[in-house]
């Protein structure tokens, strides 16, 4: 036991050695990590302006955010801070950023039938029965979009989005700007 915690210790001590040396290879990952940390753990919010989506809920991987307000069309991407109802059951979500589509603005009729949902007439998707971890999901009511609100969905049938009450529709205060897909 004592060879193998003698091993370590050589080990490790050759790799302080090593970071002492050739600290500036080091300190760039250390730097990303701890970013990584302070934005999971402190501030969701994102700070720089390159997003990286790794969701199947949008078919773009690198978008360009363009913070601040704007006036909202139907197809626009939108990056938002979570806050819909789904606190409760979903806390490491509140306050998250989210990158969706606005596929209904305020004055437009959403029409739930069962759990197929549609903006004005237009079949925009349907509402799952339960979530991946299996707590059931139910569909946003019928209802006509308010001012200042916005339907936000994704292009993937598993996105969590308007279709449902936790999520719900979208505040203008939530949306942190819009979204130029890269590729």
């Amino acid at each position: 036991m004592n060879a193998q915690i003698e091993r370590w210790l050589t080990s490790f001590g050759r790799f302080l050695h090593d970071l002492r040396k050739r600290w500036y290879l080091y300190l760039p990952v250390f730097a990303i990590w701890g970013f990584a940390y302070l934005r999971l753990f402190v501030d969701p919010t994102p700070r720089v302006p390159l997003l990286f989506n790794w969701t199947p809920s949008l078919p773009y991987r690198v978008a360009w955010l363009q913070y601040g307000p704007h006036a909202l069309q139907r197809g626009d991407y939108v990056v938002f801070a979570f806050g819909g109802e789904a606190r409760a059951a979903y806390p490491g979500l509140y306050g998250q950023p989210f990158f969706k589509r606005v596929r209904g603005l305020p004055g437009d009729t959403v029409t739930v039938t069962g759990r197929l949902v549609s903006i004005n007439g237009e079949l925009v998707g349907m509402a799952k029965t339960h979530a991946f971890d299996r707590r059931p999901l139910e569909p946003i009511a019928s209802t006509v979009i308010p001012p200042g609100h916005y339907y936000v969905q994704g292009t993937g049938p598993d996105s969590f989005d308007s279709r449902y009450h936790a999520s719900g529709l979208v505040r203008a205060d939530q949306v942190l700007g819009t979204v130029l897909p890269l590729f």
